[in-house]
């Protein structure tokens, strides 16, 4: 099924499962349709069931938004006991449109406890208490944490996943590989049926060695390995390990579980040349969870690590905050920390979600049927696979979802041929009475002032958050030292160079600003008429064509997408200064 289909689907209001394999833009169709509804005034509930998860869509974990606390089954007596809790009865009963990321490894007992807890406290006897559920996930990736070894360990094998009625989306269309050999094996995995012509070419990738000038990232199934790797890698380098401790607020025990929930480490040891990875997604500083990089020096002012990433940008990266929110949404502990992780060595496990420029990859070890697809689909294409060796569970997948995805993608094919069977007539219908119910709005001027509103409101909450984030030590905050340059005029390069940043970093700050400080002065920056005029007709252009790999994850049009527009004659920087004093028109 193509993206569209399943974007029609979603807007009629009927539940969903929405799938596909890995690079298949699940994540970002659901951005898109949060907005859609968002624009129309519905505000849709969106959860996860890890931390790392709901951070990636911008959610909350189940346990928190439920308010159910750590337990995974709730009985009758105990979701009475729940009911009687205010701030949550305020919360579940005005719930219209559910959005569950990561479907997964969410545990049945989970997932039976939230349809009953929405039934109750929507009183309303109909499938998680009759709200448009929207499931997204790949049941090929590892599932949830099985310790009793359950004959039923999915969310789909059970009742309150039949009784949902769910339209299952099969999403088929790749766009974040574009080498069609590791489609072809993920493919292979998926449908149990692996070929010759791929076990020779894992034969080929057999201690090969692979280009580039930082390590490549090693992937292992046991922590045990993944520890002796990178403490023994670390202890190689010559240089003074520079110790970067944790700063941390809240209860002990709310501390404790941010720790567990992310990868953030309490006490982080760095030394120059170590192999890093980040741990958190900052599209403005350019990295996400997943980029691979090596540090080349430390900040002078802050201390912080200097990372030069695979693309050969450098970054500093400056200490981010994990925050947990306790049901009510009120932050109960928060963890500063600098955004990396020793990277010569990690686990299988911790890989799921990331995406690897290149890895080293040791599946002779496997334990779990799963562990083989999940890595071999963190990296972006066969050319970056050295493959130290693998047993025979390593390309297996369980046999049950074999089964079922099957099942669903015949189900996947008889939604497209049904879908397409409505009149555009018919569809919008279904759409407006979809919006009328859930008390959202149809109006065009409103739905517009909606879109503008959510756009200031986004980057001024985001802008204004980071603001008030201190750096390390009680240093100045970096967002002032940058606007004190621009009272004196200062060029983007100059700025640069005097607080021995990156010009993208000052590019990022001058945005922040600008939209923080509305009146502040920067016009001496801006590019010419005919420059911005470009840019602008660019965005235009790219927004009509659609085309996935131009935009980011959270919806953003890539700068690189800009330049490649304008045929590489306009610089990112004038670029990025055109889209400043756009937003600010």
């Amino acid at each position: 099924m193509k993206q569209e289909i399943a974007f029609g689907i979603l807007k009629t209001g009927r539940n969903v499962f929405l799938t596909g394999s890995a690079g298949t833009g699940k994540t970002y169709l659901l951005n898109n349709y949060i907005n859609y509804l968002k624009e129309r005034g519905i505000k849709p509930a969106i959860v996860a069931p890890t931390g790392i998860a709901a951070s990636h869509i911008g959610g909350m974990t189940i346990h928190s938004f439920f308010g159910i606390g750590i337990e995974e089954y709730h009985s009758d007596y105990m979701i009475d006991i729940l009911l009687q809790k205010e701030f949550l009865y305020k919360r579940l009963s005005k719930v219209k449109v559910l959005i569950v990321d990561e479907i997964s490894m969410v545990s049945p007992e989970l997932f039976t406890t939230m349809d009953k807890v929405l039934q109750v406290f929507k009183s309303c006897n109909k499938p998680f208490g009759g709200v448009q559920l929207i499931l997204s996930g790949d049941f090929f990736q590892l599932p949830p944490v099985n310790k009793k070894n359950k004959e039923i360990k999915f969310a789909w094998q059970t009742a309150s996943w039949k009784n949902a009625d769910l339209r299952n989306c099969y999403l088929q269309e790749k766009f974040r590989y574009h080498d069609g050999v590791l489609v072809n094996i993920l493919d292979e995995i998926r449908s149990g049926a692996v070929s010759a012509k791929t076990l020779e070419v894992f034969h080929n990738c057999r201690n090969k060695e692979l280009s580039g000038d930082i390590k490549i990232t090693r992937l292992y199934t046991h922590n045990e390995d993944v520890d002796r790797i990178n403490a023994e890698e670390l202890k190689k380098l010559p240089e003074v390990v520079r110790i970067f401790v944790s700063q941390n607020r809240g209860a002990k025990k709310n501390v404790e579980k941010i720790f567990k929930s992310s990868l953030v480490v309490e006490e982080l040891k760095l030394k120059k040349g170590a192999v890093v990875i980040f741990i958190k997604n900052n599209y403005e500083k350019g990295y996400v969870n997943g980029t691979l990089g090596q540090i080349v020096d430390f900040y002078k002012g802050t201390g912080a690590p200097i990372v030069k990433i695979f693309s050969g940008a450098k970054i500093v990266a400056e200490a981010e905050n994990w925050e947990m929110e306790n049901a009510q949404g009120e932050v109960k502990a928060v963890i500063k920390q600098i955004p990396l992780r020793l990277a010569w060595a990690l686990t299988v496990h911790k890989s799921q979600g990331m995406t690897l420029d290149a890895a080293e990859i040791d599946l002779s070890k496997t334990f779990e049927t799963g562990q083989g697809y999940v890595a071999l689909s963190r990296i972006k294409s066969i050319d970056g696979l050295k493959l130290m060796g693998f047993n025979d569970i390593a390309l297996q997948v369980d046999q049950k979802v074999m089964s079922i995805d099957k099942e669903i993608k015949r189900l996947s094919d008889l939604n497209v041929r049904k879908f397409a069977s409505f009149s555009q007539e018919m569809i919008e219908k279904m759409n407006k009475e979809f919006i009328i119910k859930n008390e959202g709005i149809l109006g065009i001027d409103e739905i517009k002032n909606n879109q503008r509103k959510l756009k200031r409101d986004k980057k001024k909450n985001k802008l204004l958050s980071s603001a008030k984030s201190k750096g390390l030590g009680g240093q100045k905050n970096t967002l002032e030292e940058t606007k004190e340059l621009l009272l004196k005029k200062k060029m983007i390069n100059e700025i640069a160079k005097e607080r021995i940043i990156s010009p993208r970093t000052v590019l990022s700050h001058i945005e922040k600003i600008s939209k923080i400080y509305p009146d502040f002065d920067i016009s001496y920056l801006k590019p010419e008429k005919e420059i911005v005029k470009k840019v602008k007709k660019a965005i235009k252009e790219i927004e009509i064509k659609k085309y996935s790999d131009d935009f980011l994850e959270n919806g953003n049009i890539k700068l690189r997408a800009i330049f490649k527009f304008l045929k590489e004659k306009v610089s990112y920087n004038d670029i990025k200064l055109a889209i400043i004093f756009g937003d600010r028109e």
